[in-house]
């Protein structure tokens, strides 16, 4: 018989992880769309030009799950203010970052090995729930590891791929692209995979390219970190001290992929891990981008927002900069601990240790996303453990000893304010 499977370490609660720092959804959108909003003339113009639209509805089958209905139209009189065209409707996008082996990104990913063959695959993934009403942001992030089964989908050239079993998630980007560099039948083809596997729909995408980190942070001028501990990466070029610093852009490619080294997680090695690292590294550019006002320097502003639409592909639903302004006005609204990062359970794949599969506790996230319904809070989760611990608990022989009250009380608050007050993940520094 094998060995049960091992659930994996997770430094969150797990299902549910509520940080102070997850307002990077509302903050990043409503800042570039700001700026869109404002802007005017040439400038407009020359942004928008720069935007990579891909509309992949025709490849995403027609066994999908339930359609979203309406959109509302923009107001004619430009003096009016912008609407959200989805209001009243839950969205959720799908953001991909690519490890396509060619061309800038060559530069900082490598040449694809014979091994790895051509085309790309997705490095990160992740659902970001936005809720119907605009109360709440749920961002899911999806291990690349996850042995899955993807699909038949199809490609832009009408070509289509096979369903294929027990393989690792992020296999599906690459699939939908061929043996090409076909963002849109990538991007496809992994929504089509999502939604396959979890029920939920997905109504949007994204696609950063990973060559386009470096001038965004740079644009940004830089990322300030405090680093817990030295850190070294063994695949990468990453060799950084303890303590507070300023990562550039090319550290951050590097900082970004680093799986395997020594300091801050590297020694395990995981993709769980790494997924940790990445967030904390968005946590601390929101800070940044907020602590240096870049919102409200055009200039600035302007660079960043180019460097960021140089590097993305869109669906048309995110598009459109009149449609998304109205979009950002409505999250805007959002409170920041109403934005939520939420790890996905997973365990250890029976037959492969450096593999994961989702446990049924990720079947129950998904179907509450689908849903759109809203996560537990920290305290809910904490109380309902300190029940279920307390209804397993057998007291000794002869005792008829209950939990007093007062340890309830003082314990499962005490534990339940830490839980709240953790805000900060490690290597932010402390606003």
């Amino acid at each position: 018989m094998d060995p049960p499977a091992r659930a994996l370490p997770a430094r969150h609660t797990p299902g549910t992880a509520r940080r102070h720092a997850g307002k990077v959804v509302g903050l990043v959108l409503t800042g570039v769309l700001t700026f869109i909003m404002v802007g005017a003339g040439a400038a407009y113009v020359d942004l928008r030009s720069q935007m990579d639209v891909h509309d992949v509805d025709d490849l995403l089958g027609a066994d999908r799950p339930t359609m979203p209905t309406g959109v509302q139209k923009q107001p004619e009189d430009p003096a009016e203010p912008l609407v959200d065209p989805y209001a009243d409707q839950a969205l959720n996008i799908v953001v991909m970052g690519t490890d396509l082996r060619d061309g800038d990104n060559a530069d900082v990913a490598g040449a694809a090995t014979e091994l790895e063959g051509a085309g790309m695959r997705s490095d990160s993934t992740m659902l970001v729930h936005v809720a119907g009403d605009r109360s709440r942001v749920e961002v899911v992030s999806i291990p690349r590891d996850s042995l899955v089964t993807i699909p038949e989908c199809t490609r832009s050239d009408g070509t289509t791929t096979g369903v294929h079993y027990n393989t690792m998630f992020n296999t599906a980007f690459q699939l939908g692209a061929g043996d090409t560099d076909d963002i849109a039948g990538a991007a496809a083809c992994t929504r089509r995979t999502i939604e396959q596997l979890t029920g939920v729909l997905t109504t949007d995408h994204v696609v950063v390219q990973m060559a386009g980190v470096t001038p965004i942070v740079d644009a940004i001028g830089g990322v300030r970190m405090c680093l817990p501990e030295e850190m070294h990466g063994y695949q990468v070029d990453l060799d950084l001290p303890a303590g507070e610093q300023v990562i550039d852009g090319e550290t951050a490619i590097n900082f970004l992929r680093a799986r395997k080294g020594t300091g801050f997680g590297l020694e395990m090695g995981s993709d769980l891990a790494r997924i940790e690292r990445q967030q904390a590294f968005v946590d601390a550019a929101v800070h940044e981008v907020s602590q240096k006002n870049l919102l409200t320097d055009s200039p600035a502003l302007y660079k960043l927002v180019e460097a960021v639409l140089k590097s993305i592909s869109t669906s048309p639903g995110l598009g459109s900069p009149e449609a998304l302004a109205g979009f950002a006005a409505s999250l805007a609204k959002v409170p920041p601990e109403q934005v939520v990062f939420t790890s996905l359970p997973v365990v250890e794949a029976p037959t492969d240790r450096n593999r994961v599969v989702w446990t049924a506790e990720a079947d129950a996230i998904w179907e509450r996303l689908a849903a759109d319904e809203a996560p537990p809070t920290p305290e809910a989760e904490i109380t309902e453990t300190a029940r279920e611990s307390d209804a397993t608990t057998e007291a000794p022989a002869g005792s008829s000893a209950t939990p007093s009250d007062s340890s309830a009380e003082t314990g499962e608050e005490d534990v339940a304010e830490e839980a709240v007050e953790e805000t900060v993940a490690p290597g932010v520094c402390p606003s």
